[in-house]
């Protein structure tokens, strides 16, 4: 099955304009766009996204807490979540696997190679579990 939609949180403004282009005009992917953890816990029930790309560092709920709710919402313990930080250090990537993210991605990113970074994380997700 091929990624169409991603569901992007992020509460920094120009990052969430970067990233649009990187995903939709870049990628040609279809996104969601939510600036807090709560706006998102809202948007996921209304349309469920092949993929949640999560900043970590959020004011209110932070992404990994964010994460851990949308585990609870019916139907959302299987969506793939990547975390999207430049808190990325070993000790810190393991905790974010052990929250179930397939992968994580270091700001600053690369907007013309982040959907290619997105679609890599989904693949080798998508091959695991089949």
């Amino acid at each position: 099955m091929p990624l169409n939609h991603v569901m992007h949180v992020e509460d920094d403004p120009d990052i969430r304009a970067i990233a649009e282009l990187a995903l939709v005009t870049v990628g040609g992917l279809d996104i969601t766009q939510c600036a807090t953890g709560a706006e998102c816990l809202t948007a996921i029930e209304q349309r469920t996204p092949d993929l949640i790309l999560l900043d970590v560092m959020m004011p209110g709920l932070d992404g990994p807490e964010t994460l851990r709710r949308i585990r609870t919402l019916p139907g959302m313990s299987e969506v793939p979540a990547v975390f999207m930080t430049a808190r990325a250090q070993p000790g810190e990537i393991s905790e974010y696997e052990a929250l179930g993210a397939i992968g994580v991605i270091p700001k600053p990113f690369d907007p013309l190679t982040l959907a290619d970074q997105v679609r890599q994380l989904w693949d080798q997700a998508q091959s695991s579990a089949g």
